[in-house]
């Protein structure tokens, strides 16, 4: 553990999150927007669905740990929702286990502290054009909808209603991006640089408008080691120094 010690941004989730740093994604772009605010911490894990989450809740997020992450972003979903395998393999996890499965994790992750936060993401759509053309003779009976995906978003987004768990609609927040199906994707299930900015958008909104104290929004978290010094670069006075902690012109998007 390297210091000062920072508020923990835990992400946790299967390939949407393991891939958050590929291709600007999410992951790196929070990274980025709270770099001297907040640790990002990424839990991801390709392929697992949420049974396969809550097997492993324990070893993730001991109850008992000395440190509690300040929020947990959760996302499972998209591989639950998948047609079912005539095998009885595969990543298939029926509706209402995907349902009790999504609350197990909330209700652990709630007990972890009292000032540990959630927001949770739900199923985004595919593109299931492209999810058919990329299907390779690996795959076997590959059957991914958009009917099935609004299913499973539909049952989170419930879920975290009735949990006062925060939760981000991704089925619905794409599909508001003009030619989503075209632009956010990299192979129709996973997400572009254009899909993550999505992810962002709406991740700081609810950091934003969420009532918590201590506020989780990066505008409102203090920046590790921010006083002055005269050893920052001059000013064109020659006198004084400039101030570099809170500088943002590097980002492409001025994050809100």
């Amino acid at each position: 553990m390297v210091g000062p010690e920072r508020p923990q941004f835990v992400l946790f989730g299967s390939s949407i999150v393991q891939l958050s740093y590929s291709n600007d994604g999410w992951g790196a772009i929070l990274s980025d927007v709270y770099s001297r605010k907040a640790d990002i911490v990424l839990r991801g894990y390709y392929g697992w669905n949420s049974r396969r989450a809550v097997q492993v809740l324990d070893k993730i997020f001991p109850k008992d740990a000395s440190i509690q992450p300040s929020l947990v972003i959760v996302y499972f979903g998209g591989n639950d929702s998948m047609g079912p395998h005539s095998s009885g393999l595969g990543p298939h996890v029926p509706l209402p286990e995907y349902i009790e499965n999504m609350r197990k994790i909330g209700e652990h992750l709630k007990c972890l502290s009292n000032s540990t936060r959630l927001i949770f993401l739900s199923c985004p759509p595919v593109n299931e054009a492209k999810v058919l053309q990329g299907a390779s003779e690996i795959f076997s009976e590959l059957v991914r909808t958009n009917e099935l995906c609004g299913m499973y978003s539909e049952a989170c987004v419930k879920l975290c209603e009735e949990m006062e768990v925060k939760v981000v609609d991704l089925f619905s927040a794409i599909q508001r991006r003009q030619n989503w199906a075209d632009t956010c994707f990299t192979d129709g299930v996973h997400l572009s640089a254009e899909g993550s900015k999505v992810v962002v958008e709406e991740v700081l909104k609810v950091l934003k408008e969420a009532e918590w104290k201590p506020s989780l929004h990066w505008k409102s978290m203090p920046t590790e080691f921010s006083e002055d010094s005269p050893y920052d670069l001059v000013a064109a006075d020659k006198k004084t120094t400039l101030n570099p902690s809170e500088w943002t012109f590097h980002r492409e998007i001025q994050w809100d």
